[in-house]
Formats: structure tokens, sequence, C-alpha cells
């Protein structure tokens, strides 16, 4: 299956060794879901050292914006100048500008530096509605878009900057994000979060050759949630902090927008404020046991985990040297594991006892049956193992027993190593590949790429949810044997990725 990071991940800026330094210039947020605090937040979520000079000073919260305070710019030209006289800036946002006069000292600073990313988004208008730019500065925004490398207008501000009606749908969006590109020679991200419908689209578009294409387009589902405080604070200095890691602005955006679609989703779970809460910026870094059994059944996934990622195996995915006889067997095995893993699930849907929880393991179920499909199809073939390794045998009828016992606890107790070891192990697969600059030469480079996505990151946190359920209504016999076929099953995963060897 596949999966995205679920605990901190902080990739190295392949180029320097470390992660990329990068400089917030924006206004201040004090509910702490827009500006520089959601900047220094998504900086961090996306692998980057943040800091920040302040432009402006607010007044608001989740319901909007009470007032603003300009500083004298001469303060603005000295957190300039002491963070660009001390520490290398490899990349910039530049957010809340304010006035014309904090906009000029903000052109003359990037004159002289010369950082090697600089983002701006152009923010006139907060997602409530209120006016963020004195209408005078306007003019003098326009004039900095050049020296930018992506600009990152909502649709109001797209249209502003071309002095034009906002577009009505997402063709003439895009109409208007290549006119901004043409005149500016700069790339544009365009938006679809203002356009209503069930799709939410984003584009990269450059007319100067800059991309693949004119138009890069990533599709994506609309999250249904009122917490939107802030997203364009956060997508524009994550796609900053992305640049700075990856060197392109299409894998960037490849990156950042399955983050911010599951910040936005898991946005309730913070549950600040009375109205357009913030996103959840985080959601990779928060730890996935918050305690309960979950954190009991956490200590003994730990050890597990340490003994795979010792395995030969492993390291030899990780650095390309695994032999393809090796790889090879493992995902005949895989294959077989999931056809039989896949009966497991959909009996977890029979015993589930909410809808919710049945809907969920007959999706798991499902899906087990396409990865199949698809890993014959793309990596086997066509080709099955002639037989059934020993590992894999052991581990199938570990959960079948679980799934005869009649306890839904126990069961999914058992099932929950495949989500959540698996998970884990993937994430750190991916940040090595991604931190090493993801070689093109590497015999995997495929493969691990399949790491990035965050439906399996979700569906792990909701089977550690519904686990933690199940143990809360479980008697203590009960909990002490869902304990018990969960270090089963955390065991048979530490042996599935040796497996190879032995069969070798």
């Amino acid at each position: 299956m596949a999966f995205a990071p679920l605990t901190p991940v902080y990739p190295l800026d392949p180029a320097a060794g470390r992660p990329p330094r990068v400089l917030s210039i924006a206004g201040s947020d004090p509910s702490g879901g827009a500006g520089v605090q959601a900047d220094l937040k998504s900086i961090a979520a996306n692998g980057g050292y943040g800091m920040a000079a302040i432009t402006a000073l607010t007044a608001q919260n989740t319901k909007g914006v009470r007032s603003v305070h300009v500083p004298p710019v001469e303060f603005l030209r000295e957190q300039l100048d002491a963070i660009s006289d001390d520490i290398t800036v490899d990349a910039v946002k530049i957010g809340m500008l304010g006035d014309a006069a904090v906009i000029e000292e903000v052109r003359s600073w990037l004159d002289k530096v010369r950082p090697a990313v600089v983002v701006l988004d152009p923010v006139m208008i907060a997602t409530s509605g209120d006016r963020l730019l004195e209408a005078s500065a306007e003019e003098a925004l326009r004039g900095l878009l050049p020296l930018a490398d992506l600009v990152t207008p909502n649709l109001p501000e797209l249209a502003m900057l071309l002095g034009e009606e906002e577009a009505s749908d997402w063709a003439g969006a895009l109409d208007q994000g290549k006119r901004l590109a043409a005149s500016t020679g700069r790339t544009v991200l365009v938006k679809g979060g203002h356009l209503a419908g069930g799709d939410c689209p984003d584009a990269l578009v450059n007319t100067a050759g800059l991309l693949s294409q004119d138009v890069v387009e990533i599709s994506g589902p609309r999250i249904d949630t009122v917490n939107s405080h802030g997203t364009g604070c956060s997508l524009s200095s994550a796609m900053a902090t992305a640049m700075a890691r990856l060197g392109s602005w299409e894998a960037a955006l490849s990156e950042v927008k399955p983050w911010l679609q599951g910040a936005l989703a898991q946005s309730a779970a913070l549950d600040v404020g009375q109205g357009n809460g913030p996103v959840h910026h985080l959601h990779r870094q928060q730890q996935l046991n918050p305690g309960g059994f979950a954190a009991q059944l956490w200590e003994a996934a730990e050890a597990e985990l340490a003994e795979i990622h010792a395995l030969d195996f492993i390291a030899g995915l990780q650095s390309g040297a695994l032999s393809r006889e090796h790889f090879g067997y493992y995902l005949a095995q895989d294959a077989l594991y999931l056809n039989g893993y896949s009966r497991v699930l959909a009996r977890a849907g029979a015993l589930a006892p909410s809808e919710d929880e049945q809907l969920f393991w007959a999706r798991g179920s499902q899906q087990c049956l396409e990865v199949e499909s698809e890993l014959h199809r793309t990596w086997l073939g066509g080709r099955m193992a002639v037989e059934t390794g020993p590992v894999t045998k052991a581990y199938v009828d570990h959960l079948l027993a679980a799934s005869a016992s009649g306890s839904y606890g126990v069961l999914v107790a058992a099932i929950l190593p495949c989500y959540w070891l698996y998970a884990e192990v993937g994430q750190r697969l991916h940040h090595e590949f991604v931190a090493a600059g993801e070689p093109a030469a590497h015999p995997y480079a495929d493969w691990l790429r399949t790491y990035a996505d965050e439906a399996f990151a979700d569906a792990t946190r909701k089977a550690i949810d519904v686990v933690d359920r199940a143990a809360r209504a479980a008697s203590a016999a009960e909990r002490a044997a869902m304990h018990e076929a969960f270090v089963q099953s955390c065991r048979y995963e530490t042996a599935f990725f040796d497996a190879p060897r032995l069969h070798a």
C-alpha cells in the first residue's frame, strides 16, 4: 500500500546538507492562523528552518481583522539587515506588505541580497474579505512582481493585479494567470480555492518555458471545511520551502498540495475560534498515538520498528543496492499477502459496530485488491510466486485466526500493524530518498515515490482511532488479547521484510 510520512520529516537541502533557511517577510496574526505565524509552521512542516521579519501588526482573530498597524519602515530595514548580515537565506516568502513604503524597502533589500528563491503572495484581501493593502500601494505591489520567482494570488487578487473582474470559472482563472505570467515574466500559481464545485485544482503557469509545459495542473478534491484561515499564507511559504529543497516548482507543488489538503482535512481537530478557523499545519507531525491504549501499542511497535530499520532489505531498498531477486520475491509475497489481507479487512467490516467503520474497512479491502492488481500489472509483469512463502502464510493465518475469534477488538488490533508499521517504515524510506535529491539512477525510485500518498496516512490515523475506540469498549481480558494480537502482527511485519533474505 502507498502512504505519506506520518512523523516529523526534515529532509536536508541536498546541496547544503541542511534544512533550507526560509525567511517570511509578512504581517503577524495574533490568533496564529495566518501571517508569519502560519508561515513558520508551514516552513517547519515542510522541512525548513523558519525566520520572520514583521511588516505589519494586525489585531485579528478567526472572525476578521479589527485593525492594522504598520511599524516604521526603518525598523523593517533593521530586521532584514540583521538577518541577511548573519544568516544565508535560501528562500524568501513575501506576504502582507501594507503600504508603498514597505514595498519599496523590501524591493531594495531583494536587490541587495538576491535570494535564490522568492515567492510573492500578493496579500491584498484577507479570507474574511478585509482589505490588507492600501489602495494607493497596489501599483507599487505590481512593480514588485518581476522580482519574484513565483507569484501566488488568490482569484480576487489575481483579478486586482490585472485590473479586471474576478474569474468565475477555472478556464477564466487560467487565462488570467497566463496573462499575468506573460506580462511579468514570472511563474504564477493559479489557485482554484475560491471556485465552487467538488474539485479544487491548482496550476503553475509560465509562458517563458520555465516549466515542462506552459500550464502544469494538479487536481485534487475540495476539502469540505470552514477552516481556511491563512490558507494562502501557508501554501506560499510551503512552496518556498519545498522549492529550496527540490529545485522544481512542479515537484514542490506535487508535494505541497497533498500536505495542504491534509491540513484542511484535519483542521477541525484544532477547534480554534468561532469563525473561519486555521488549518492544521502540523497534522503530519502530530504523534499518532495521543494516549490511552494506542500509546501502549506504540511502545511495542517502536521496538519492532528499530529491528525493521536495521534489516539489510531496508538498507538495500533505501540505497538502491537491493538485488532484483530479493525485491521481486518481496513484491510477489506482498501480492499474495494482500489477497488474504483483503478478506480479513472485509471480515472487520462485517463485525464493525458502526456504519462509518463498516465503510472504512470495506474501502480498505477493496484497495488491497486494487493494489494487488497493480503489483501484478506494473511490477510483476503478470507473474505470481509459485507458492506462498512460510512467513506470508504464517502472517495471513494469524490474521485469519484473529478474524475467527469473534472479537472485533482483537481483529482490528491484529490488522493495525500493517497500517502503522508499514507507514512508519515508508515515511523514513521516502524521507531518505528525498533527502538524497531523488537520484534518477535509483532502481527503485518509482517504488519509493509511492510512499507520498496522503490517503494512506489518513487511513492509518483512522485505523489507530478505531482500535483505541474498540479498546475503550472492551473488558480487561479482551484488551490484553488485543495487545497480544497487535504485538504478534508487529513481529510478522519484521519477519515479512526479512523474508527475501531467508528465501535466498
